[in-house]
């Protein structure tokens, strides 16, 4: 006999709690190691200092160390292992995160020079590896705030996430990245330029339409939402509306929840034109007046191009303009040469 509703939703709640507890004590165990792991490599350094003086003594200590370890635990305790624990302590004993960050997630403890730990091990050993302090605290930030699994992590250092962000926001808000990541407050704080599309697979192709690109965006909707950013929900595709006995559609509509408007996508392979530009805005006229709530905010509407005029959007567009934006997107993952050059030439 097939369960009712009530007696199913009673069942499956009872089952998310143990999911939920089981996730929790697993993030806490990987927590624990992390910090584990930095007084173990606090305490190698400081036995290294002590004997500084004798020749080899660190790499003696470190061999000794993990034939002990690896007797009493099992694996894990490598000698390459070690110096990762050793660099985790030197990469951060003088490192500060955001107070506003460490507010959020004030149930941690914190080690000697008062910094917390949010990510598991496997996140820092990536995290280590990224020179650039500010651009460092960043993928933390934004990984600990979006619950980023290592994959993600990489995806969006490799897709220079954090170079475009930095090439298409306010340059008052710069600052804040390191700080609190990214701050989402107004509709172009949201707005990346470019997109990487990396994950369509489309570089494969010698040429697909507009019906491609948006095929196989839906295909891989997760990690466009990924790409999109924090707070966004996915509505539909090819969404019609009829003005005027005419039909149109809308070829994406997302919602987001931080800045609780609707965000239309209006996909273009080739190069924008002026009445791309125009068309987007009767779409944005229409979801304004004829579908958001008046509680709402105003409806934004974002170009998907794969070249664009930046001269013509500006001149299309009012110049107090915050509803409507034209981004490249590219199929490939950019160089961060090539993004650190568009950086140098903004300054």
């Amino acid at each position: 006999m097939a369960l009712d509703d009530v007696k199913l939703t009673f069942l499956q709640n009872v089952s998310d709690l143990l999911e939920q507890a089981k996730k929790n004590a697993k993030t806490a165990v990987n927590l624990s190691m992390v910090y584990t792991y930095y007084e173990v490599g606090k305490r190698i350094f400081q036995e290294e200092q002590n004997g500084k003086e004798r020749a080899g003594y660190g790499k003696y200590l470190l061999k000794e160390l993990s034939d002990y370890l690896s007797k009493q635990f099992g694996k894990g305790f490598s000698v390459t292992n070690l110096k990762q624990m050793r660099q985790f302590y030197l990469t951060y004993r003088n490192d500060q995160i955001g107070q506003k960050v460490s507010d959020q997630f004030n149930n941690l403890p914190t080690v000697d020079n008062g910094r917390k730990f949010f990510l598991s091990w496997s996140h820092y050993l990536k995290l280590m590896r990224i020179d650039n302090i500010d651009e460092r605290h960043f993928y933390e930030i934004e990984s600990a705030k979006n619950d980023w699994s290592l994959t993600e992590l990489k995806r969006q250092y490799d897709s220079s996430l954090y170079e475009r962000i930095l090439l298409s926001t306010d340059k008052d808000k710069v600052y804040l990245l390191s700080q609190e990541g990214q701050v989402i407050e107004k509709s172009g704080d949201m707005v990346k330029d470019p997109y990487v599309l990396e994950f369509l697979g489309l570089p494969e192709l010698p040429e697909y339409s507009e019906t491609d690109l948006e095929s196989k965006i839906i295909d891989h909707l997760q990690a466009f939402l990924l790409e999109l950013g924090t707070g966004f929900a996915f509505i539909g595709r090819q969404v019609r509306f009829t003005f005027e006995e005419e039909h149109f559609r809308v070829d994406l509509v997302f919602y987001n929840r931080l800045l609780r408007c609707f965000v239309l996508f209006d996909l273009k392979i080739g190069e924008l034109k002026h009445q791309d530009i125009g068309q987007m805005q009767m779409y944005v006229n229409y979801y304004d007046r004829k579908v958001k709530l008046p509680d709402e905010n105003p409806t934004i509407g974002i170009i998907l191009c794969k070249d664009k005029n930046q001269s013509i959007v500006e001149m299309t567009l009012p110049e107090d303009n915050s509803q409507i934006f034209a981004s490249k997107y590219q199929t490939v993952l950019p160089s961060k040469e090539e993004l650190q050059r568009l950086l140098d030439d903004q300054i």
